[in-house]
C-alpha cells in the first residue's frame, strides 16, 4: 500500500481526553476515532490489526475443535426471561422495543441465544460434545466508559459455548479452551496469566481470567512470579488427549484476581521473594456454569440410559478489540507503538528519504514490487515530506521493519534496515534487504515466545 493513497490521519498532538498510553497512541496513530462515549470507528490501520487478532483467535478455536457460527446482535428479551437474567443483568444492558412493541436487547453476551439454538437441534448424548463460537460486536452500557477501547461500550468479542453430558465431560471442554487461550495470547507475543476469578453475572463456580500484567490495568492481581515463566503448549498439542499435564503447572501456582484473593493462602503457599502484587488487563475469561441455563431453558439430551437430562455448559470470551489496546500497553516506547509481527498492520515500511530522486524512487519501487510480490504486507511512504517526519510516523505506527532509502546510502550501494522492536539498524544491499524481509509473510500458526511483557 502506498501511503499517498492510504487513509492514515496522524495526530501530532496528544488528545487531552486519553488517560492511558494505548488510548493516546491509538488516537494519534489513526487507529480509531471516537464517535460517542465508549464507541469508536475503526480506521483502516486499526482495522487491519483487529482482523489479524481475530484471525489468530479463530485459528486457535478451530484447532481446539470449536465450530464457528454467527448469531444476531439483537436478541429477544423473552429468551433472557427464560433464564431469569433479563431483570437481573442490570443497567449495562441496552433494552429497546421494535415497532411491534416487542422487548429486545442489544446482546452483551449470548448464553441464552446459543442455548436456544442448541436445544432446537440436539437431542442425544451421541451428538456431544459441542463447542460453538462466534466473533461478534457486543454492547454493554458502561456507566463510565474510559481508557479507549479498553473499557468501551461497543466491543468485538469472541464468545464460545460448550455443551456436554455431565460435569466431567464439561471440564474436558473447559480444559480445551484453557489451552487454546494460552496458545492464542502467546501467538500475539503476550504473556497472559490464567488467574482464578469471580464468575459474575455469567454464573457458575469455576472461572479463570487471562491477565496481562500492566500498571494501567483495572484488575488487582496476586500471583507467584514463577507463573511468568511457564511453557505454553505447542502447535502439536493433542486436544483429544488428557490436557491436565499442560494445565496443572498453571493452576498449581497461586494466581488470583483481587475478587477471590485469599491472603492467608497467598502467604502460606508463595515464598516472600516470589510474591507478586500488581495490576493487570483482562483479555479473556472462561467459565464452567453447569446447568445454569439448560435447566430453566429445558436444553436436554437423552443419555445412554434413555433418560433426559440437562446439559452442562461453559462459556469462553476473548476481548478481540480490547486486545489491540492491551498489546499496545505491552509493546510501546516514547516514540510510539511496537507491534509484534503476528498482529502488525503491515510487516515492512519503506521510507523514501528523497521523494522525486531518480535513484531513491527507483530503488523504493523495486523493493515495493519485490516484497509485495513475495506476499509481504508493505506500507510505502512515498509522501513528499522531510525524513524526520517520515521517521516519526513510522515509529508512531509501529511497523516491525523499516527500510530507509536515501541518497547517501545508495551512493555506497546500501539501504538501511531498522528493527522497530529494539531500534537496531543494519546497512545492506537492496538484494539482501529484499531477501531477508521477503520471509516476513503473514504470521505463522505456531506459538511465538512472548517478546516482552507489560
Amino acid at each position: 500500500m502506498r501511503l499517498s493513497r492510504y487513509f492514515l490521519p496522524i495526530l501530532r498532538e496528544t488528545p487531552k481526553e486519553a488517560e492511558v498510553v494505548s488510548h493516546r497512541l491509538m488516537l494519534r496513530a489513526g487507529l480509531i476515532r471516537q464517535e460517542a462515549a465508549g464507541i469508536y470507528a475503526w480506521l483502516p490501520l486499526g482495522f487491519r490489526v483487529l482482523k489479524k487478532i481475530e484471525q489468530i483467535v479463530r485459528e486457535e478455536q478451530d484447532r481446539a475443535g470449536a465450530i464457528e457460527l454467527l448469531m444476531p446482535t439483537l436478541q429477544l428479551a423473552d429468551l433472557w426471561r427464560e433464564s431469569g437474567r433479563y431483570d437481573a443483568y442490570g443497567p449495562e444492558m441496552l433494552r429497546i422495543k421494535d415497532r411491534h412493541e416487542r422487548d429486545m436487547l442489544y446482546g452483551p453476551t449470548n448464553e441464552e441465544m446459543v442455548t436456544e439454538i442448541f436445544r432446537a437441534y440436539i437431542r442425544s448424548y451421541r451428538e456431544l460434545p459441542k463447542i460453538l463460537y462466534h466473533i461478534q460486536w457486543k454492547f454493554r452500557d458502561e456507566q463510565r466508559p474510559r481508557f479507549g477501547v479498553m473499557r468501551g461500550r461497543e466491543f468485538l468479542m469472541k464468545d464460545a459455548y460448550s455443551f456436554d453430558l455431565d460435569e466431567a465431560a464439561a471440564r474436558i471442554s473447559y480444559n480445551k479452551m484453557f489451552v487454546a487461550y494460552l496458545r492464542t495470547f502467546a501467538r500475539m507475543g503476550l504473556n497472559a496469566i490464567p488467574m482464578a476469578a469471580e464468575t459474575g453475572p455469567i454464573g457458575g463456580d469455576l472461572s479463570h481470567e487471562f491477565i496481562i500484567l500492566a500498571e494501567t490495568g483495572e484488575s488487582g492481581v496476586f500471583c507467584n512470579s514463577d507463573v511468568l515463566h511457564l511453557p505454553v503448549p505447542g502447535e502439536d498439542v493433542d486436544y483429544a488427549a488428557d490436557l491436565t499435564p499442560h494445565i496443572r503447572p498453571w493452576t498449581s501456582l497461586y494466581a488470583a484476581t483481587e475478587d477471590v484473593h485469599d491472603p492467608a493462602r497467598f502467604e502460606r503457599e508463595v515464598p516472600v521473594d516470589k510474591r507478586l502484587h500488581t495490576r493487570g488487563i483482562e483479555v479473556g475469561q472462561i467459565f464452567y456454569f453447569g446447568t445454569k441455563y439448560s435447566e430453566p431453558m429445558k436444553a436436554v439430551v437423552t443419555g445412554p440410559d434413555g433418560v433426559e437430562r440437562p446439559i452442562h455448559g461453559g462459556s469462553y470470551g476473548v476481548g478481540v478489540s480490547r486486545l489491540v489496546a492491551a498489546i499496545i500497553e505491552a509493546f510501546h516506547d516514547e516514540a510510539g507503538i511496537k507491534w509484534p509481527d503476528a498482529v502488525a498492520p503491515f510487516k515492512v515500511a519503506i521510507l523514501n528519504l528523497k521523494q522525486g530522486g531518480a535513484d531513491t524512487d527507483a530503488t523504493c519501487e523495486r523493493l515495493y514490487r519485490e516484497l509485495t510480490g513475495q506476499g509481504v504486507e508493505v506500507l510505502y511512504d512515498d509522501l513528499d515530506q522531510r525524513p524526520g517526519a517520515k521517521f516519526a510516523t513510522a515509529d508512531l505506527i509501529g511497523i516491525p521493519w523499516q527500510i530507509l532509502v536515501g541518497p547517501k546510502g545508495l551512493a555506497e550501494g546500501k539501504v538501511e534496515v531498522k528493527k522497530r522492536a529494539d531500534g537496531s539498524r543494519e546497512l545492506m544491499s537492496e538484494a539482501d534487504a529484499s531477501r531477508r524481509l521477503g520471509a516476513m509473510k503473514a504470521g505463522a500458526a505456531g506459538v511465538h515466545s512472548p517478546a516482552g511483557r507489560a
